[in-house]
């Protein structure tokens, strides 16, 4: 412990969720202006890049390997280091159209990211103690949200600043190299930074591990309105599942095929508005339901989430090119989705609580993943069919289940 004592948590802290954010938001948001901006059809590319976010679904099943096998530490590192080269060899592949290989090398980053996730987690409750880990959240938390402000708006940003003067294969070839070096450079700094907080775990039998994970598991299942509590999960976020896939390749069509022809640096603009909105909401949900309890809050949040949506058909009704009214109607969409989502994760905590209260709460979220990746997989073919402007009219009919599914949990909710 005196090497803890020595390296400060702000040397590793925020680099370590910085490592953790920007695999994730590749992988899941990244992917889906790549391959848009590279050619690949809008059905084959919400069902593509809907599948490799498998790992995040799955997570909670190699967990407990992650607990038992080599330390955090290890884990941590080389998992650091094989994303870098996998996000290398994208920056070398996917440009080329290579898209079948591209799609291994993101399933491969995710797996390794959700690993991470399991990881970072254990060593940070590791390396600190309980008041260390209270006083150090709001600093991972941050730097996870400049994870997602770098991938979402920062690097669309530097894509289009690039396509200036380069053609769409070298921009995202140099945007990539970017990431893959950053990645890098943060598994570097932790060879140091990180202090050597554990001893490698005494191997355990397979079977053992597995029965644990039954029994935890098992006990998921059994818990009171199990049926409702994955319903809301798989339900609660349906419109956000849906426009995730296509809110870009929207902004990026023409106007003659229905969208509003804007370019890849102006989308990274207005997503930055619609990022920072987005985590002004979540904070302001998090008071919001502190002083008036989640049962109040419940409703009005799921309304937040959902009705906002109706900008989109706006955007498509009226095709809006000011750059103003594109940051406006973003901005309300994203904050009210900020604000919706902390319900979710307040009843996903509620759920978890009691006996394996963190490993509940980690199956909690691969149902909610689940949700996001299934309607993700069809929402292409959904535009294929109805073109952008019923695709966004789908989307407010699925408010309705989203809002009823929360007016049950609220009814069963003290």
């Amino acid at each position: 412990m005196s090497e803890t004592k020595r390296i400060s948590p702000w040397a590793w802290v925020p680099t370590l969720y910085l490592a953790e954010g920007i695999p994730y938001f590749l992988v899941t948001s990244v992917s889906v202006t790549l391959f848009t901006q590279l050619g690949m059809p809008n059905a084959q590319m919400a069902l593509f890049t809907s599948l490799i976010s498998f790992p995040w679904v799955i997570k909670p099943l190699w967990s407990p390997f992650v607990d038992v096998l080599r330390t955090k530490r290890w884990w941590v590192l080389v998992m650091q280091a094989v994303m870098a080269l996998t996000v290398l060899l994208l920056a070398l592949m996917a440009p080329r159209g290579l898209f079948t290989i591209a799609l291994i090398l993101f399933t491969i980053t995710a797996f390794c990211s959700a690993t991470h996730d399991i990881a970072a987690d254990g060593y940070y409750m590791l390396a600190l103690d309980e008041k260390q880990q209270s006083a150090y959240v709001g600093l991972r938390s941050t730097f996870y949200r400049i994870a997602n402000i770098f991938c979402q708006s920062l690097l669309l940003m530097l894509v289009g600043r690039l396509q200036r003067h380069a053609d769409v294969a070298t921009s995202w070839t140099y945007a990539l190299l970017l990431c893959s070096g950053i990645i890098a450079l943060v598994a570097v700094w932790h060879l140091w930074s990180m202090p050597r907080v554990e001893q490698a775990s005494e191997s355990r039998p397979a079977g053992e591990i597995l029965r644990e994970v039954g029994q935890v598991f098992g006990e998921f299942f059994r818990k009171p309105e199990i049926g409702l509590a994955i319903t809301f999960m798989l339900l609660y976020r349906l419109p956000e599942a849906l426009l995730l896939k296509l809110c870009n390749p929207f902004f990026l069509a023409p106007a003659e095929a229905g969208g509003l022809g804007i370019t890849v640096g102006t989308i990274g603009q207005i997503t930055g508005v619609g990022v920072i909105l987005m985590l002004l909401g979540g904070i302001g949900g998090g008071v919001w339901a502190s002083k008036t309890g989640l049962k109040k809050a419940l409703i009005p949040m799921a309304l937040c989430l959902t009705l906002p949506c109706a900008v989109y058909v706006y955007f498509a009704q009226y095709q809006p090119t000011a750059f103003w009214i594109l940051c406006l109607c973003v901005g309300i969409e994203q904050m009210g989705y900020g604000l919706g989502y902390t319900a979710c994760m307040l009843y996903m905590m509620h759920f978890a609580n009691g006996l394996h209260k963190t490993a509940h709460f980690s199956i909690c979220t691969a149902f909610m993943f689940l949700g996001l990746m299934l309607p993700g997989m069809v929402a292409g073919y959904i535009q294929e069919a109805l073109g952008y402007l019923g695709f966004f009219w789908i989307v407010m009919l699925t408010c309705i289940p989203s809002i009823v599914v929360a007016y049950l949990v609220y009814k069963k909710l003290d």
